[in-house]
């Protein structure tokens, strides 16, 4: 039996950052979710300055329990990859390993057969700045469950 791969990240821009992180949150074998900025050049970025940075949702998951496929999945299924958006509310897979990015590139391929022209983006997964505190857990607070 093979060793029990370690905990990963997977790193999702999905237009608004609340929403997809509830929905990731709620997937099993997630250990934990947090959204924040990535994908931009600016210092220190936060919520009234982005710049050029993405909404992102961060999420660390179990290999043993969830794959980054079905990961994807969950990033295909719950957002509008055709629209064009500004940075902020980008459409983009964040990867950080040559594994992700097969995957995520394989899935693209796939979707955009089915879909045409996607805006979607696969980019190193860079630096990720934390976004505020009244972000994290918003639509599981709003919901009471936070």
């Amino acid at each position: 039996m093979p060793a029990n791969k370690k905990l990963q990240k997977a790193s999702f821009g999905m237009g608004c950052f609340w929403q997809p992180e509830y929905d990731f949150s709620k997937l099993p074998g997630v250990v934990s979710t947090r959204v924040g900025y990535a994908g931009g050049h600016t210092d220190n970025p936060n919520y009234k300055d982005l710049a050029d940075h993405t909404e992102t949702v961060e999420v660390t998951y179990d290999p043993n329990k969830v794959s980054y496929k079905e990961l994807l999945k969950n990033f295909w299924q719950h957002h509008n990859p055709t629209e064009n958006q500004s940075s902020q509310y980008r459409s983009l897979i964040f990867v950080h390993d040559d594994e992700q990015r097969q995957a995520a590139m394989e899935t693209m391929s796939q979707k955009q057969k089915e879909l045409g022209r996607l805006t979607t983006e696969v980019l190193p997964a860079g630096d990720f700045h934390q976004a505020e505190d009244y972000h994290q857990k918003y639509v599981a607070k709003q919901k009471g469950e936070a």
